[in-house]
């Protein structure tokens, strides 16, 4: 049995929907030869937690941790916030706050935080690494970004130690999405690829969680070409056992996770709107955080009423709520994203509604299984409502999507850099 030293941000408790991921793999490799053993952060102080999360931990893995400067208590004084009050992601990066305060975060956060605001880890993971490279024998070393801090995290201790890096990327790192609408010093982005650069440069094998992400990036690193994977988000079975599916009296359209003002489609909550009014009982509800973008678009379209915002769940009951839909509504962000959430959509069978810009990816994804539709954000969905009881999920064709066959095909790539 070989031994994989992770490096992972987000542990539980943490309820990030970033960790399950990671947290999956390392359930599976051992099947596979894959020894996990995990280096993560002492507390997440940002995300909403999930304690139902601790009993996927085996008793038998090795998890180490270690501080990290977190500058969220420091934003929080420096905009007026309590100290004990939730963060919500959407909120601060809002395009919608305009407070002098905000502006200020922002270009901090944008600017001066290479590569993220999580760099605070830096230091402290790698001295805790380098114990833990001591003491025990790694043969490869996972990274899983954002926050891209980890990647840094994980070439040092590979240059250190001689030993094969493989970062994970489920999000790009220069020009992630979060990046939009707001502007970056030539100094910031220099610094920020050229960081980039050395770790892609260094890495053994670079891993994507889309198709197109990896596209994006040979173009831009030809070298990735003979040295990239892909191993999409995926969904764990496990997870779905006891969930039954219901049709509810009134048509329910659920939207999960977090979703920002760039993904709104506004025309289609006009349409809502209107298939309401010509008579049909549709009711919103919202999983995760919301921005105040959308919010408030929900309420020019006259659909406060029929709207409900439940706030963080649990995993468990997440899935649950999905499982009495009627439809599942997903904004990916940009063509090279294929929201997590679709997966798991996807296995719960609903018909599927999502909108993007170029997503061409998604949508052959929704085409190929007859899951749903995709329509740009211009675009009201009407298709739809008039097509929705054409889509049903083909189960018989998202079983590569599991994420113990994810797993496996992770193992054959650290074989493959192990040798």
């Amino acid at each position: 049995m070989k031994n994989v030293l992770f490096i992972t941000y987000y542990w539980p408790p943490s309820g990030k929907a970033s960790l399950h991921w990671p947290l999956k793999m390392i359930k599976y490799l051992p099947q596979f030869g894959w020894q996990p053993i995990v280096l993560t952060i002492e507390e997440d102080t940002f995300s909403a937690k999930d304690e139902s999360l601790l009993k996927e931990i085996d008793n038998n893995l090795k998890v180490f941790k270690s501080k990290s400067f977190e500058p969220f208590d420091l934003y929080k004084k420096f905009t007026g916030k309590k100290k004990d009050e939730q963060l919500i992601a959407s909120d601060t990066i809002s395009t919608v706050n305009k407070s002098l305060t905000h502006r200020i975060s922002i270009w901090i956060r944008m600017n001066l935080f290479i590569p993220d605001a999580r760099v605070g880890w830096y230091f402290n993971a790698v001295n805790q690494g380098k114990k833990i490279v001591e003491k025990e024998t790694i043969d490869a070393i996972v990274s899983i970004g954002p926050p891209h801090t980890t990647h840094l995290i994980g070439m040092t201790l590979s240059k250190q130690a001689n030993v094969p890096h493989l970062p994970v990327f489920i999000d790009p790192w220069v020009d992630i999405i979060y990046y939009k609408n707001f502007k970056r010093s030539k100094l910031t982005l220099l610094i920020d690829n050229y960081l980039e650069r050395k770790v892609l440069f260094n890495s053994k094998a670079a891993v994507f969680v889309t198709k197109t992400m990896q596209e994006d990036y040979i173009k831009k690193y030809p070298l990735l070409r003979d040295k990239s994977e892909v191993c999409y988000w995926g969904f764990n079975e496990e997870d779905f056992e006891n969930i039954t599916s219901s049709n509810p009296k009134e048509e329910i359209i659920i939207h999960a996770g977090n979703i920002f003002d760039y993904q709104n489609p506004k025309a289609f909550w006009i349409r809502v709107k209107d298939e309401i009014d010509k008579g049909r009982n549709i009711k919103i509800k919202f999983i995760g955080t919301v921005s105040g973008g959308i919010k408030k678009a929900i309420e020019e379209s006259g659909l406060t009423s029929k709207t409900e915002f439940l706030g963080f769940l649990p995993y468990k009951k997440m899935l649950e709520e999905l499982s009495r839909a009627s439809y599942l509504l997903v904004c990916a962000t940009e063509p090279r994203h294929v929201p997590g959430k679709l997966f798991e959509y996807l296995r719960i069978g609903k018909p599927i509604i999502a909108f993007g810009k170029d997503n061409d990816e998604v949508r052959k994804i929704l085409e190929v299984t007859n899951a749903g539709i995709m329509f740009d954000y211009d675009e009201d969905g009407d298709k739809f409502f008039r097509n929705r009881s054409r889509f049903k999920t083909d189960q018989s064709l998202i079983s590569s999507y599991t994420r113990k066959n994810i797993a496996l095909k992770l193992s054959q790539i650290l074989d493959s850099v192990s040798v």
